[in-house]
């Protein structure tokens, strides 16, 4: 069912994107599995409450890949698949970073990188707080872990023993206009957050069963960091580990193209 959902995410993405003229179609096929397993296996919600008060909570912090999020909301009941149509069009409420305005199922916009993850900390808090048993998602890419604020949030969780709190790091190893290494060098990451006092657990990302089992594991008092190791843009050959899929979207030809693989795929 999850491998399903996934291809839906890749085909509307895709679709989306070419039409509403927008970027980042390598950073969302690169966690269309994630989102697939997350909202169809993990994450606790009502699509006809989206405010229900015992939901899990999801943020998307590398929310360039809002039409990802989107694609999996409508697939999942939130909203009607017709209105992805509607992505980064003039007048539109699906912009083309995730936004929470107007639109059920999402808990908080982003754009501006290295605020999910503070901001899930003090979901997760106040959770504890309040005695409720909800857990708090939230899906990072690796480029973003340059930004200071996330290593704050990194110290904070641990020192709180969130267990509550499980972070997804898709590690596609591209940001922007180069690599992540030659950016601002992350390795050794997965050493990183284990010395700062997460549960870390390593994964091929695109691996349905690795992601289902560990998101599914847990320590008592530590918060959970997935590393996921991804390909950008995986499911359209021509645009994996390709950083100028990073700003480009699929037009004519590419788009038709596109497709057809993911058609094929679906075959």
């Amino acid at each position: 069912m999850t491998k399903a959902l996934a291809l839906k995410i890749r085909k509307h993405a895709v679709s989306m994107t070419s039409t509403g003229g927008s970027s980042h179609i390598g950073s969302i096929l690169s966690i269309a599995d994630i989102l697939a397993v997350l909202y169809g296996s993990i994450l606790n919600y009502n699509s006809s409450s989206p405010k229900w008060k015992n939901r899990d909570r999801f943020i998307l912090s590398k929310g360039h890949a809002g039409a990802g999020v989107y694609a999996a909301l409508a697939e999942s009941g939130f909203m009607s698949t017709d209105k992805l149509k509607t992505h980064y069009q003039d007048g539109s409420d699906l912009s083309g970073h995730v936004s929470h305005k107007g639109i059920p199922g999402v808990e908080f916009s982003t754009g501006s990188l290295g605020h999910g993850l503070p901001v899930a900390t003090g979901m997760a808090l106040a959770a504890r707080i309040n005695q409720q048993h909800h857990k708090v998602y939230v899906l990072m890419s690796d480029g973003e872990c340059d930004e200071g604020s996330n290593w704050e949030a990194a110290l904070f969780a641990p020192h709180h023993k969130l267990d509550n709190l499980v972070v997804i790091i898709d590690r596609n190893k591209l940001q922007s206009i180069h690599s992540t290494e030659d950016t601002l060098g992350l390795e050794p990451f997965v050493d990183k957050w284990q010395a700062f006092g997460w549960n870390v657990i390593e994964v091929d990302g695109h691996n349905h069963e690795q992601l289902l089992s560990a998101c599914e594991s847990s320590v008592v008092g530590k918060p959970l960091c997935i590393v996921a190791n991804t390909t950008k843009g995986k499911g359209v050959s021509f645009m994996e580990n390709q950083v100028l899929w990073h700003y480009r979207s699929p037009q004519g030809e590419e788009y038709d193209a596109a497709i057809n693989e993911l058609e094929n795929d679906d075959a």
